[in-house]
């Protein structure tokens, strides 16, 4: 159990706490910052998500996710999704682009 006197500690002001020794946060002290969530570091580039998705979509991830975890897997498959759409409308695009100048002439 806590040792801490909350009701103390909450009835304090601002303008009544110490902070004379907690250094100020300046950009090199932000830059050495690691983001932790349930003692796990957060990679960075990452954002906390929270979500519903069908029990059928879970199922499907955590049979085959193995060791990574579906989670992981689950951001494998959209990132190739989203890379795949990138290709696919690039492909249409330029076969468009070379198709179009060559008309059919029919007799």
């Amino acid at each position: 159990m806590s040792q801490t006197d909350w009701k103390r500690v909450k009835a304090l002001r601002d303008e009544d706490i110490d902070t004379s020794e907690v250094p100020e946060l300046d950009a090199t002290t932000l830059g050495r910052v690691v983001v932790r969530v349930a003692g796990k570091v957060v990679p960075p580039g990452k954002t906390r998500l929270t979500m519903y998705l069908d029990s059928a979509i879970v199922e499907y991830f955590r049979a085959r996710a193995g060791a990574r975890g579906y989670q992981t897997l689950i951001n494998e498959t959209l990132k190739q999704a989203i890379q795949q759409e990138s290709l696919e409308d690039t492909m249409r695009r330029v076969l468009r682009e070379e198709v179009s100048p060559y008309k059919v002439r029919r007799r």
